[in-house]
C-alpha cells in the first residue's frame, strides 16, 4: 500500500502548532515507503522487533532517528545500543541496567522513556505508581550512561473515549510531578546527568486511534502507523 503523504501533512500540520513530535510507526513496512515519507522531511521511525530495526538502519539514511517503541527483551539490547535514538518502552529496572551496560561498552548516553502501565489491560507491560515512586527515590547516578527523558505510555484498546482519555490525564499528572520544572517530587534535581532537563521532558502517548485525545491531555510525543502507511497485514 502506498504512503499516505496527504494524511502525513495533515496529521504534521496540527502537531506543528503544539511542537509535538511525530514518530512515524514503521514497523513491516518496506524500505521504499521508509524513504518515501524520510523524501518528504521525516527523520524520526518506531520499530517494534530488533532484528527489523537493526537491518533498516543498515540500508537507509545515517540521518534517521530510530525509536524502539516494542517490547524489548534485555538480552537484545546490545544489537540496537551503537545506534539507537530513544528506547520508549523501558520497562523494568532489570532493563535499564542492561541498557546502561550496553550504552557504556559503546560509549553513549541512551535517552530512554519509562513505560508506565497506565491501560486496564494485563497484557501492557510498565512501571505502576509505586514502583515509579520507589525508582525515582533510588540512587539514580548509578545510570550513568542513561539519561531519561519522561514516560510513554498506551491507553486501553477501547471505544470509550472517556476511559482512554482518563488513562492519559493519569500520565500526564505523573509526567508533571516528575519532569516540569516546577515538578513536587523533592529528590529529583534538573542538574542530575541521568535525568532530562524538566523543559525538555517527553510523554510519548497516543497512537493512531487516538493520538487526538492524547494531545489534548499533554503529549509531546505521538506514534503513529496505520495513518501513514496504511493497516498493517498480518502473516
Amino acid at each position: 500500500m502506498a504512503v499516505n503523504i496527504h494524511s502525513y501533512k495533515e496529521i504534521c500540520g496540527e502537531l506543528a502548532t503544539g511542537n509535538i513530535t511525530l514518530i512515524a510507526v514503521s514497523k513491516t513496512k518496506s524500505e521504499k515507503e521508509i524513504l518515501e515519507l524520510y523524501q518528504h522531511g521525516q527523520r524520526d521511525f518506531g520499530e517494534n522487533y530488533v532484528q527489523e530495526l537493526t537491518d533498516k538502519s543498515e540500508q537507509l539514511p545515517k540521518d534517521i532517528r530510530w525509536h524502539f517503541i516494542g517490547h524489548l527483551q534485555s538480552n537484545k539490547v546490545k544489537f540496537i545500543a551503537p545506534f539507537v535514538s530513544l528506547i520508549h518502552s523501558v520497562d523494568s529496572e532489570k532493563l535499564l541496567k542492561e541498557i546502561n551496560k550496553q550504552a557504556a561498552k559503546n560509549k553513549r548516553i541512551i535517552d530512554c522513556l519509562l513505560q508506565v502501565h497506565i491501560a486496564e489491560e494485563e497484557t501492557k507491560f510498565g512501571f505502576d505508581e509505586k514502583k515509579l515512586h520507589e525508582f525515582f527515590d533510588s540512587d539514580l547516578t548509578k545510570y550513568q550512561n542513561i539519561r531519561i527523558r519522561g514516560f510513554m505510555g498506551m491507553g486501553s484498546f477501547s471505544d470509550d473515549e472517556n476511559k482512554v482519555r482518563q488513562e492519559f490525564k493519569g500520565l500526564k499528572g505523573w509526567f508533571d510531578k516528575y519532569f516540569l520544572p516546577n515538578a513536587t517530587h523533592p529528590k529529583i534535581d534538573s542538574q542530575s546527568p541521568n535525568i532530562a532537563h524538566r523543559t525538555s521532558g517527553i510523554l510519548s502517548m497516543g497512537m493512531s486511534s487516538d493520538y487526538k485525545i492524547a494531545v489534548e491531555e499533554g503529549s509531546n510525543m505521538v506514534r503513529i502507523g496505520s495513518l501513514l502507511f496504511g493497516k498493517r497485514i498480518k502473516a
